[in-house]
């Protein structure tokens, strides 16, 4: 229709318009064109995970997603040694195409950067499907009779971050990524948002090792107005030292939150569980919409979540935390889905950033919009940003 035609008149401007031609035959209509960009026998985009469609045109080169995140870990995950460690999760049917894509393009950037890049992968894993329902809450049936169970969405990946062992983890969405232009703000507020958790995991460190010195007495009230003032929990003077341990030793996350601009989505909230008052990410699909005060609130929500997180996942002593236990499992949910035309309702794991999360030391920092460049559609590449 008319919206896909500036898809066509602006073929030029995509990273993958070379690639396109180089397949096109004598035919040059919309149809062929389409079918050269999705089909099987020209790019296969239609079936390519995101991060293996090529994203920025640039001079000499053109990057998908997964390489701009390899330039991206070059500037801010760069540890010891010159060592950026990266980990990409990805479905089981796309990894042989994810590792040929990275195992080819490596040495490139590692000589550009002067890196040497350490990747690893993960899958999600079957153990953690859920089953599925048809429209009467029956089990629903494969057309052999066997229960249809579905990945559990992204919370789902808590297991896989739990696996991995790093000081610092950055995770963000793979579509998120800019051109080497506007690459700078990115970088800058991603190393605003670490060192910040640098700043609260360290003060959270140094009051339990003077706990565990037998210092509690002497450095009860600066506890107190830390978790306080730089926590934002709320306890009183009187809390007892098994309290302030409980609420320090734990993993710790600073969300960047964007400036909404636009339809309320997920967002920073203040949450009262059995109350209990903290800081939690909620999305549209947790709030119970037909209740007037609720919407209202979700109405009013300033900021919205656009999947920026450091994550703060080994305590005081350097051992990894067991993140299974930081995970509040009655924030489950369930959401509309199809397979073959039919209707059914999908049982959802607790969102990696939402109830996956849930019991984590969490910050909320405002990052300005131009960090949020995500890519939904097709017609998203054609923003400026993305050009």
């Amino acid at each position: 229709g008319a919206e896909g035609s500036d898809i066509f008149d602006n073929l030029e401007k995509f990273a993958f318009s070379e690639d396109v031609k180089s397949k096109l035959t004598n035919d040059n209509s919309k149809q062929s064109i389409a079918k050269v960009i999705v089909g099987e026998e020209g790019l296969d985009y239609g079936s390519l995970p995101k991060g293996l469609i090529k994203f920025h045109k640039y001079d000499d080169e053109e990057r998908t997603a997964f390489e701009e995140h390899l330039v991206e870990a070059s500037e801010y995950a760069k540890g010891k040694n010159d060592i950026a460690r990266v980990h990409f999760t990805v479905s089981p049917e796309h990894l042989n195409k994810v590792k040929g894509l990275i195992n080819e393009v490596l040495p490139k950037y590692e000589k550009r950067y002067s890196v040497t890049y350490e990747i690893s992968y993960s899958t999600q894993k079957k153990s953690t499907d859920t089953v599925a329902v048809d429209t009467h809450d029956e089990p629903f049936r494969e057309e052999d009779g066997t229960i249809l169970f579905r990945p559990g969405g992204h919370g789902a990946l808590i297991e896989n971050l739990g696996a991995i062992d790093a000081d610092l983890v950055f995770i963000k969405n793979i579509d998120n990524v800019v051109p080497d232009r506007i690459k700078s703000e990115t970088y800058k507020y991603k190393k605003a948002l670490a060192g910040y958790l640098l700043h609260i995991q360290t003060k959270c460190f140094e009051f339990l090792k003077a706990i565990e010195a037998q210092e509690f007495e002497e450095k009860k009230k600066d506890i107190v107005l830390f978790v306080n003032n730089e926590l934002g929990l709320h306890v009183s003077e009187d809390s007892s030292k098994e309290e302030l341990i409980q609420i320090m030793n734990r993993p710790i996350r600073v969300c960047g939150m964007v400036k909404n601009e636009g339809e309320p989505g997920g967002g920073p909230f203040w949450v009262n569980n059995e109350g209990k008052i903290s800081h939690q990410i909620v999305e549209s699909s947790q709030v119970d919409l037909s209740d007037a005060h609720q919407l209202s609130i979700m109405k009013q929500s300033t900021h919205f979540n656009p999947v920026d997180l450091v994550c703060g996942i080994k305590d005081y002593k350097g051992q990894r935390f067991d993140l299974m236990k930081y995970v509040d499992p009655n924030t489950g949910f369930i959401s509309m889905k199809s397979k073959n035309g039919r209707d059914l309702k999908a049982l959802e794991l607790p969102g990696l950033w939402n109830g996956a999360m849930a019991k984590w030391i969490t910050l909320f920092v405002e990052v300005p919009i131009i960090t949020f460049n995500p890519v939904k559609t097709i017609r998203d590449l054609l923003r400026v940003n993305h050009q």
